[in-house]
């Protein structure tokens, strides 16, 4: 019996999840290699300052905000298959760019073109300039951001309209937190590989060699890929308990899931601004301890992302951070048990959730008897993090048509972007002055007193999103005009 005719209901929509999970540690893996590599192997380099590593995560969150608003639109105009191949394809070659930067700096200061990577290296060494050196190749780390950038941007609209077409609204939450665990274990495995690669191989070999499992994911995806309509491994019972909104709630069905939409008509919506408000007020917390806390560990406590100590302290933190999946579990306990509608119980999860973030005022008063307080309190508030964002995200698929979702997402990480810039940028300005003035706040001094900034400011966000997001939209309304 075929899965087409079987009576029991395939289980296919749960290949996807697993593809989407892998897409999005790819994602994270590409993203990371900077941050555990900047400090200790590419600053020997290139004398980069922390205002120079700021500027160029920052450009990258403002590259991948304008990014995001590209990829929502060309996602819902390509469909899911072919806006998420060429979303990989796109951020693949970014990745593995980044390699080509040395290369890149000897061949513009030192005329140096057709050189090994350890050539390149040789000839920025006999460089007098060092301000020349540090320009020139933040300027090519940001062109490689940028490829990077647009083409990451691409994940989540695609992941999240995949999910709208494979499960109903009741488990979308559950699907996401499992897909967007990739995100943590992409964080989780990065310290394991990339540090060993960049000291035993260079750090450009950590690029290419990351930057190479996308092209493997996208040989996968083309082949598993289809709509659940006329996916051959979907049978009629399994596409009827995908389906089983359109029976449940009419007034949804009745919005057109075919045609296109405009930026504009998405803004006359409150529930789009209260989705883009909240990614714009909380998304820059995780970039921040995506990017910083490896150079956290190092400037506070002087433990490289590469030793033993440092690699284990990564480690713990994103494992903890896997703690996310309850994320999931927790709105479709309310909507199940506690008869909630999918926003309302979105909602009681998400504020149950933003509480945890507060832990991080207390990172830097007890990171003075151990590092590993904050360690465990930066990893439960990237898990908070990741528990809210995983519902903020199902909140699109709630109350918008399915044509509009990857758009709506878009907006968002757009917001979101713009978020992370601020909160990247300014940091890095505010660490640089803190270690040069030796600044003092609430007992701490120098680069101390700048992250106890950042850390109070990260602690309070989600309250403050969520109160944002409650006012806009206090009940549930789905779209039914758009």
């Amino acid at each position: 019996m075929t899965a087409a005719t079987s009576a029991h209901p395939t289980r296919y929509r749960w290949s996807i999840c697993t593809l989407l999970f892998f897409a999005t540690t790819i994602n994270y893996l590409d993203r990371q290699v900077l941050s555990l590599t900047w400090k200790d192997f590419i600053v020997p380099e290139f004398h980069w300052t922390n205002s120079d590593y700021g500027t160029i995560t920052s450009l990258f969150s403002i590259f991948y905000a304008f990014g995001m608003l590209i990829a929502g639109r060309f996602v819902d105009w390509m469909d899911t298959k072919k806006g998420f191949f060429w979303a990989i394809f796109i951020w693949s070659i970014g990745a593995c760019v980044h390699a080509l930067c040395g290369i890149g700096t000897s061949g513009v200061l030192a005329g140096e073109w057709l050189v090994s990577f350890d050539g390149a290296r040789e000839a920025i060494h006999h460089v007098d300039n060092i301000a020349k050196i540090s320009s020139v190749s933040v300027t090519l780390f940001i062109f490689a951001r940028f490829v990077l950038a647009i083409g990451e941007a691409g994940n989540f609209p695609a992941a999240i309209k995949a999910t709208a077409e494979f499960y109903p609204k009741k488990d979308r939450a559950l699907s996401t937190s499992l897909w967007n665990a990739g995100a943590t274990v992409g964080a989780l495995s990065a310290p394991l590989i990339i540090p060993p690669l960049a000291l035993y191989f260079g750090w450009e070999a950590a690029f290419i060699v990351i930057g190479l499992l996308g092209f493997v994911w996208m040989g996968f995806w083309v082949f598993m890929y289809q709509k659940p309509e006329v996916h051959p491994r979907i049978n009629a019972a399994e596409l009827a308990y995908i389906q089983q909104d359109r029976d449940l709630d009419p007034a949804v069905n009745a919005a057109a899931e075919q045609g296109k939409t405009s930026f504009l008509d998405c803004l006359r919506y409150r529930q789009t601004w209260a989705f883009a408000l909240g990614k714009l007020l909380t998304d820059g917390v995780w970039w921040f301890f995506l990017f910083w806390t490896p150079a956290y560990l190092s400037a506070v406590y002087h433990i490289k992302s590469s030793d033993p100590a440092g690699k284990l302290a990564l480690f713990v933190l994103y494992a903890i951070t896997l703690l996310s999946i309850i994320g999931g579990w927790l709105p479709s306990y309310f909507v199940g048990k506690k008869g909630m509608n999918p926003y309302a119980g979105r909602m009681k999860a998400m504020l149950i959730f933003a509480f945890f973030p507060l832990l991080a005022l207390l990172a830097q008063p007890l990171g003075r008897y151990s590092y590993w307080w904050p360690v465990i309190i930066i990893g439960i508030a990237g898990a908070a993090h990741q528990a809210w964002s995983a519902n903020l995200f199902s909140t699109v698929g709630d109350m918008f048509p399915k044509k509009a979702i990857a758009t709506i997402t878009g907006i968002g990480g757009m917001a979101g972007g713009i978020g992370s810039f601020v909160i990247n940028k300014s940091s890095g300005v505010l660490f640089d002055y803190a270690a040069r003035t030796q600044m003092t706040f609430m007992g701490f001094k120098g680069e101390e007193a700048g992250y106890f900034i950042i850390f109070s400011i990260c602690a309070v966000a989600y309250l403050i999103g969520w109160t944002v997001m409650r006012a806009l939209v206090p009940h549930y309304k789905p779209i039914t005009d758009l």
